[in-house]
């Protein structure tokens, strides 16, 4: 058995389309679905740091209390599929919870690399203003961690022209895919393929 767990970001809650879309196609492979509720956050917590805090630890507490009554003995791959500050909750969660975990990390904030990250892929925007691109660029590369660069995304992986956005998310969802499909036996192949 195979289950995805979703961490939305602050804003961006499991039906925006990064989150969507990799749901269904988790559902699609057979994966069964669980979705973190963080509850009510802090508004404002960009730029700073108390509240940034603040939204971590209640998000992380809360996705705790929403994950404690998984069996994760049984099963065989556990998929976090994170957005945003969800990155950074969903590092910790995994570390807490004592379980080994394959990870999408979309638009993980700097914050994340606080934690010890497991395994994954990333995906950042450069127009992206939660987190400089070459300061994340040295994060993944330091953690071994496949980072896909988007020129002009923002946060949410779009810019202004909306049939870019929809080819940007198209060729994420198609990333995403392909390594959901890899599973933990494509692991080996995925981390040659990163150093060629």
């Amino acid at each position: 058995m195979k289950l995805a767990v979703l961490f939305p970001g602050v804003g961006y809650h499991v039906d925006k389309p990064l989150l969507y879309y990799a749901k269904d196609m988790a559902a699609w492979l057979g994966y069964g679905i669980a979705k973190v509720k963080y509850g009510e956050l802090p508004s404002g917590i960009k730029g700073s740091a108390k509240k940034m805090q603040e939204a971590f630890e209640r998000s992380l507490e809360n996705a705790l209390c929403s994950l404690k009554m998984v069996e994760w003995d049984k099963y065989e791959e556990i998929l976090f599929l994170s957005k945003s500050i969800g990155t950074a909750v969903a590092a910790e969660a995994a570390n807490r919870l004592g379980i080994r975990t394959r990870n999408v990390y979309y638009t993980p904030v700097a914050e994340t690399f606080r934690f010890p990250v497991q395994e994954g892929i990333a995906f950042h925007g450069t127009a992206d203003d939660w987190v400089e691109t070459q300061v994340l660029r040295d994060a993944c590369a330091e953690r071994g961690i496949t980072l896909f660069v988007t020129q002009g995304a923002n946060h949410s992986m779009e810019t202004e022209d909306t049939l870019e956005n929809i080819r940007i998310l198209s060729g994420i969802m198609e990333r995403t895919a392909a390594y959901l499909r890899a599973g933990i036996k494509g692991e080996k192949e995925l981390q040659e393929q990163r150093c060629l």
